[in-house]
């Protein structure tokens, strides 16, 4: 009883601090593309959204930022926070005093995992906005792609409002953040099946082309590797 408790004190670090947490913090220094944080966020790679007061309560985000430095520094990424045809892109630079909320959005996650019991047990252990893979698989269907890669999962979670993807590896799980493209979390996995469900654990039976289609190649525990 006391090696497992022993067990399990030392395996809180890895699981506490797997999921970021999200920062309400402000610029105090900016040159437009690169600017300081009052706070750094907890993960150096984590995005975060810049919201500019214009005066008035009238508030708006005018990009995404992504900390570059465990102090605090970060860069701009985009200034496209919702991409619409019909609304006028925002050309606010990001100045000092700007608020900053990093980690925007991720309370919301998107799980690639390798079979249903994987997704089953991760999502019902865990609480989060699950955002099912599904929807990115009906995504790339639309947009032609075969498997997923950082720049689809991007657009993906710009679109769809997902914070971070959760993906599981052969021995490890990682969280993505499809914004900056950088990991921001990592930790041991064990218990994935030897054989993974291609191109990832969906319930749609077949979307026709690509890599969704019956007789479509590819190995989902390689694809995964690239992040």
């Amino acid at each position: 009883m006391r090696n497992i408790a022993l067990f399990m004190l030392a395996a809180l670090p890895l699981f506490a601090g797997f999921f970021p947490s999200t920062v309400h913090t402000s610029v105090t220094a900016s040159n437009g593309t690169t600017l300081q944080l009052a706070k750094p966020f907890p993960v150096t790679g984590m995005s975060g959204i810049v919201i500019h007061n214009y005066g008035n309560d009238l508030k708006a985000a005018t990009g995404y930022i992504a900390q570059t430095s465990s102090s605090g520094s970060a860069k701009l990424i985009t200034k496209e926070i919702i991409r619409h045809e019909s609304l006028p892109t925002i050309k606010t630079p990001v100045t000092k005093g700007d608020r900053v909320i990093g980690g925007y959005l991720y309370s919301n996650v998107m799980l690639l995992a390798p079979d249903a019991d994987t997704y089953a047990k991760i999502t019902k252990s865990t609480r989060k906005h699950w955002v099912h893979p599904d929807l990115f698989a009906v995504y790339l269907s639309e947009i032609g792609d075969t498997y997923p890669t950082k720049e689809n999962l991007a657009r993906f979670a710009k679109q769809y409002q997902v914070g971070l993807i959760y993906i599981i590896k052969r021995d490890s799980a990682v969280l993505l953040d499809p914004i900056s493209g950088q990991i921001v979390g990592k930790r041991a996995f064990s218990g994935a099946p030897a054989k993974a469900q291609s191109p990832f654990f969906m319930r749609i039976g077949t979307i026709e082309g690509g890599w969704f289609s019956d007789d479509a190649p590819g190995d989902y525990y390689k694809i995964m590797g690239q992040f």
